[in-house]
């Protein structure tokens, strides 16, 4: 048998080009001619296009190029307009909440106000891509996985921009738009709060974030691995099991006992990566609400060692009052 894969390379596929189903139901049609990519059929499928946007899309875009507008307008203006200065700087630039004195006010724009109005368009340009991606299943005759999925990486962000500032009362405990300025919040979030690492939600989320790239790993090497034998035909082989699918199954259960399927393998692999952003948003949301200090919520439940202070004379800082010993 000649072998034509390896794993850096792939076979890429020409025929007619294909423009899908009649769209129906719709003002809006798919929009421009298909075309073959060699670059593109690297890392995917190599015809590109035809590009279907509709109402919603259309809608999602303009928000979202509002919200990256007044984000980097603000960043540009905050290094005196120059343009070096702006590309190089750009991982460091931010565009930061209103001060925590505001409270839950509307500041003016140079005040917070812009991170305000960029947090309003960005909300709305993933609130809106989300309708478009179930209401795009639902014609096609799909389920909508694909949408709830990014429903779930809304929820995390949601958390972090709106819904806990709102209940911790002040728009100054959300994140700034930025590269490592958002890195720097984090950081200060977490030993603000008594080290993250302790809350159980934030546990569970990096359970599901390794849990999910072990599986999809495993899961890309069975198919990568059995490729030459049709493998990557899954949705065949679902149901007229050939030898890839055979040798894949032969494979695990030799190694481990027990073996996945070719549906099951991807519900493990999709519930596992939803719930690395919902149980992360639930440790966010926790997170000054209900605990302040996750170090000594750890400690009275036994999950970190109380360890035996050093000086008698040291205070802990959580039991002073007007922060003054």
């Amino acid at each position: 048998m000649t072998e034509y894969q390896n794993i850096f390379t792939r076979v890429q596929i020409r025929g007619p080009l294909h423009a899908g189903p009649p769209v129906s139901g719709s003002i809006f049609q798919r929009e421009g001619k298909p075309f073959y990519s060699y670059l593109m059929g690297i890392i995917g499928n190599a015809q590109v296009g035809p590009l279907y946007l509709g109402s919603l899309g259309v809608a999602s875009l303009i928000s979202g190029f509002i919200a990256i507008e007044i984000i980097g307008l603000n960043m540009w203006a905050s290094v005196g307009w120059n343009p070096i200065l702006f590309i190089r700087d750009l991982p460091w630039l931010a565009l930061e909440p209103p001060a925590p004195a505001n409270g839950l006010r509307i500041p003016p724009l140079n005040q917070g106000g812009w991170w305000l109005m960029a947090g309003f368009f960005l909300t709305a340009a993933m609130v809106l891509w989300f309708f478009r991606m179930y209401r795009r299943a639902r014609q096609l005759g799909l389920g909508t996985h694909m949408a709830w999925a990014w429903g779930a990486a809304i929820w995390l962000y949601f958390v972090l921009g709106f819904l806990r500032p709102l209940l911790m009362g002040s728009w100054g405990e959300a994140p700034p738009f930025g590269i490592f300025p958002h890195l720097d919040w984090t950081v200060s979030f977490s030993l603000r709060y008594g080290n993250l690492y302790y809350d159980p939600f934030h546990m569970l989320s990096i359970v599901f974030l390794y849990g999910s790239v072990l599986l999809f790993a495993m899961h890309a090497a069975t198919i990568l691995a059995v490729s030459r034998f049709g493998g990557e035909k899954e949705v065949e082989q679902s149901v007229d099991r050939g030898t890839a699918s055979e040798r894949a199954a032969l494979f695990w259960r030799w190694t481990m006992g027990f073996n996945a399927t070719m549906e099951s393998i991807h519900r493990w692999a999709w519930w596992f990566a939803v719930l690395t952003p919902l149980t992360g948003g639930i440790g966010i949301l926790l997170t000054g609400t209900v605990t302040d200090n996750w170090f000594l919520w750890a400690v009275k439940h036994g999950v970190a060692p109380h360890y035996a202070p050093i000086y008698s004379h040291a205070v802990d800082p959580a039991t002073l009052q007007g922060g003054k010993p």
